[in-house]
């Protein structure tokens, strides 16, 4: 074997391109980019960036959502038993309606009918929330209609009473019977 060929076996010597394909691989660069590191370098990166989210995980857990929903109404003693007060919750412009029942519960729904969006009133005369607009009755109970046309109960709201004081918490739209 000539010594200037002694370097290139399986090199024919050809100027065509697609013959000489393989001159512009370097097998010390194919090592060190294989399989087995391109899948630890994910695994790694991902690990990483796992472990970068915990101190906002941490914090989001540490959060009080209820504490921000938290609205105060009014004193218990304030609201005699058959008897209601308005308020609006969650924000200003979402009326609402409390109810201390005869039997001493309290209940609190939006106040709006769900037919027409026509205000509701309790009626201490039936014990029902009454929308005057076509006359439709709701349960103080639960919020379900009763009589008239709206088909659909009153979103609840929720409430918690501390210390002698009425809060609203939460609201649910379609809470069942």
């Amino acid at each position: 074997m000539p010594q200037e060929n002694k370097g290139k076996r399986n090199v024919k010597e050809t100027n065509d391109d697609m013959i000489n394909l393989i001159d512009n691989l370097n097998r010390n660069e194919d090592l060190k980019l294989n399989r087995r590191s391109f899948l630890k370098s994910i695994v790694g990166a991902s690990v990483a960036l796992g472990l970068a989210t915990v101190p906002f995980s941490a914090i989001a857990l540490n959060n009080k959502k209820e504490d921000l929903n938290r609205q105060k109404i009014i004193k218990l003693k304030d609201l005699p038993k058959d008897s209601s007060v308005n308020f609006n919750y969650p924000t200003a412009d979402e009326p609402a309606i409390l109810v201390h029942t005869k039997d001493g519960n309290l209940k609190a729904y939006h106040n709006k009918c769900t037919h027409l969006q026509c205000p509701v009133f309790y009626d201490k005369e039936e014990s029902k929330l009454l929308c005057p607009c076509h006359r439709g009755f709701f349960s103080v109970d639960n919020g379900q209609p009763l009589a008239g046309p709206p088909q659909r109960e009153l979103p609840l709201i929720e409430l918690e009473v501390i210390d002698g004081v009425v809060y609203a918490v939460g609201r649910k739209v379609r809470h069942g019977a």
